[in-house]
């Protein structure tokens, strides 16, 4: 049984973001039946970041200068864990990214997942309307079907067991794919796919990383630029 949440968001210069962000995250906490704890790194942030997610309130909030988002996944895990005395079967890490905002049942389809005996729970993102133009949109869901996730792995929609995450040595310092490396680590840990609680993420092509989820979403763009050239 799940006794704790404990929410994981790295932050780099997201001061624009976050304070969006972390209102959704709190939104679901309000729904949800075990306690949570919320932990921000704001990694290598030249802006104004940090004290925006202070004004929130209910927020532990650390500075670091790693400039990595594995290391500073990692920091957040271990500042989380630290203050949560229960066993870690019964601690489960939630995370997302501070450009991104949860839907208010994200704990509690998680929450579900655990109980059923998952160890690790990939969630669905969804690039922001907002920011991504209508023919990308139609693009976008063109390769994703409501009720068939793909199963991609997403820092800002994961959820872990802590004694899972502990048992594989946890986030390593990488400068990218931080996420998909601890779920390499995690194959031998049932894993549920699900798109009920799916994340909306920024759009933007210019990423914090060279790759992650805007080195996708470039490619998105050149794939549809490639078909008007060739039609």
């Amino acid at each position: 049984m799940i006794r704790h949440i404990a929410v994981l968001i790295p932050a780099r210069d997201e001061q624009d973001r976050v304070e969006r962000c972390l209102s959704s995250v709190l939104a679901a906490k309000r729904a949800c039946p075990v306690p949570v704890s919320i932990t921000l790194v704001a990694d290598g942030c030249r802006d104004g970041t940090a004290a925006r997610a202070l004004k929130c309130g209910g927020v532990d909030v650390l500075e670091v200068d790693c400039s990595n988002v594995g290391a500073a996944r990692g920091i957040a895990a271990r500042h989380a864990l630290l203050g949560v005395k229960l066993p870690t079967e019964e601690v489960w890490l939630a995370n997302t990214d501070a450009d991104s905002v949860v839907p208010e049942n994200w704990f509690t389809v998680q929450l579900g997942f655990a109980e059923a005996g998952y160890g690790i729970v990939v969630g669905t993102v969804r690039p922001d309307p907002a920011e991504y133009p209508e023919y990308l949109q139609r693009e976008w869901k063109r390769t994703h079907v409501k009720g068939r996730p793909n199963g991609h792995i997403h820092g800002a929609n994961l959820g872990i067991r802590a004694s899972a995450y502990l048992e594989v040595g946890g986030y390593r310092a990488l400068p990218e794919h931080e996420d998909v490396d601890l779920a390499a680590r995690l194959s031998h840990h049932p894993r549920a796919a699900s798109d009920e609680a799916e994340v909306i993420t920024s759009a933007r092509l210019d990423g914090r990383t060279p790759g992650g989820y805007a080195g996708y979403l470039r490619g998105l763009v050149g794939r549809v630029r490639e078909r008007h050239v060739d039609a």
